[in-house]
């Protein structure tokens, strides 16, 4: 084995120990590894301490690690669930995905972007984060309450959601006709929704290899993989994206078997597998990270994350609320919901692809996504406090919000009262250095120096000389 060899194995050693260090901070942090997996990235990259240049093999891994991730979320799909909260679930998706959608066409008016790039921002700023909003709901304590439940319909919804939008992005590709994404885009909703009802009935699809596969832990995960990745070559060659036939692999196997042993075997042989596959594509996202864009658009990039964050929490309080939520639940589901998702990076990277934005629009959209992400300890903070908070009566928004962030207010009441008498007193300080200032450029500088020749100044008398003339005189 040369030397090159070595250094490839110990490239891999380094990747891989700075991605578990990181994923242990981030969990003892309380917030989901792959977090720690996007600042392991922007460790390793160029812009950072450059021990990662080539991204090649990494990015070709990521690759593999998002039809993973969509196989799995179609294996471990809770139809049962999904289906008793469909109407609202989907409501509320499609009512989040239509006001992000209108927001960022409004914007692409005044700021002159493409109507493609506009409906890809508003696909990206829709979406929120699986791994982190169910977090969000377990820390809470509401991952069995209904609020929690919905949250979780809205986060099946929006998964479901991804599929379709890869398609519409499609329609917007230069060079191809749009009849034809129409026709593939309706044809395949159809078959999603078909399946959805057909395997939530409790309908199968037979695989025949399937009982053979299972008896052998070997197959086991073998026959995941095979689905899975023959799924998305399949639907590859029907010219439609790899990660629709991934997700309907993973839709079909999981209901294929019966609903206890095989499924449960599957998932535990896949998951690992998947686990190393998605480190890898969380990894090639921090490496696109660029520190010197972010500082130098540290306002536009801090500006873009509160408008961001603001008008979700501010879009979804809004929409469940007229749902039918009350004040507390629809602000907690606002606030589970607030952060971008990490499909934001899925639909990012085809919109490049696509041509619809470009390298600067990457760089900025992953820079707003992965500090949404890591701002996302503070919506933790919001949601627990907000639970307990929940059993007071709520008389509307305002008290709402007034009593959730009280300890931040009380804070700042107290800072400003402690700070008052100080501020006053500098004040004043200030005014009299300022007004002895003023006095002594207005004194002479040396009273005792005679005027110049031919000036007609009058005398200056001391003061003592002008006494002994008063007493004088008296």
């Amino acid at each position: 084995m040369d030397a090159h060899a070595y250094t490839d194995l110990t490239g891999v050693a380094v990747v891989a120990l700075a991605a578990l260090l990181c994923g242990v901070a981030m969990e003892r942090l309380r917030q989901p590894a792959f977090v720690g997996y996007i600042f392991a990235g922007l460790l390793l990259g160029p812009t950072a301490l450059g021990l990662v240049s080539n991204r090649d093999q990494i990015d070709t891994i990521a690759d593999f690690g998002v039809l993973m991730l969509l196989f799995i979320i179609g294996l471990e799909l809770p139809l049962r669930l999904f289906v008793r909260l469909w109407r609202i679930s989907l409501m509320a998706t499609a009512l989040q995905v239509i006001s992000a959608g209108a927001v960022m066409l409004l914007v692409s008016k005044v700021l002159g972007w493409s109507t493609g790039m506009a409906v890809l921002l508003g696909f990206v700023v829709a979406l929120s984060s699986t791994a982190v909003a169910i977090k969000i709901i377990e820390d809470a304590g509401e991952l069995r309450t209904r609020p929690g439940r919905i949250a979780v319909g809205v986060l099946i919804a929006q998964d479901l959601a991804f599929v379709p939008m890869i398609l519409i992005l499609g329609m917007f590709a230069v060079g191809r006709p749009k009849y034809e994404a129409v026709i593939s885009l309706a044809g395949a909703v159809v078959v999603m929704g078909w399946l959805i009802w057909h395997l939530s009935k409790g309908g199968k699809i037979p695989l025949p290899f399937l009982r053979e596969a299972f008896k052998n832990i070997d197959l086991t995960p073998l026959s995941g993989l095979a689905m899975c990745f023959g799924a998305a070559a399949i639907s590859g060659f029907l010219g439609l994206t790899p990660a629709y036939g991934a997700f309907l692999g993973g839709l079909v196997l999981g209901n294929a078997g019966n609903a206890g042993g095989d499924r449960k075997a599957l998932i535990g042989n896949v998951r690992p597998i998947q686990s190393v596959l998605m480190m890898a594509f969380f990894l090639s996202i921090g490496l696109l990270i660029d520190l010197k864009f972010i500082w130098d658009n540290l306002a536009v990039v801090f500006l873009l994350l509160f408008l961001v964050t603001v008008f979700k929490t501010a879009a979804n309080t809004a929409i469940f609320r007229l749902l039918g939520q009350s004040w507390p639940q629809a602000f907690l589901l606002a606030v589970v919901l607030a952060q971008i998702g990490e499909f934001s990076f899925l639909l990012t990277r085809n919109g490049l692809d696509l041509g619809l934005i470009g390298a600067y629009e990457m760089r900025l959209v992953v820079a707003v996504t992965v500090l949404s992400l890591a701002v996302s300890p503070i919506w933790v903070v919001t949601a627990r406090r907000l639970h307990a908070e929940s059993t007071t009566s709520i008389l509307g928004l305002g008290d709402l919000l007034g009593q959730v962030y009280r300890p931040e207010t009380d804070l700042v009441t107290r800072a400003a009262a402690r700070a008052r008498p100080e501020a006053a007193l500098l004040l004043r300080r200030l005014r009299a250095f300022f007004g002895r200032l003023r006095l002594r450029r207005l004194k002479p500088v040396n009273e005792n120096v005679a005027p110049p020749p031919g000036t007609n100044l009058p005398a200056v008398i001391p003061p003592r000389e002008a006494q002994r003339s008063a007493e004088g005189d008296a």
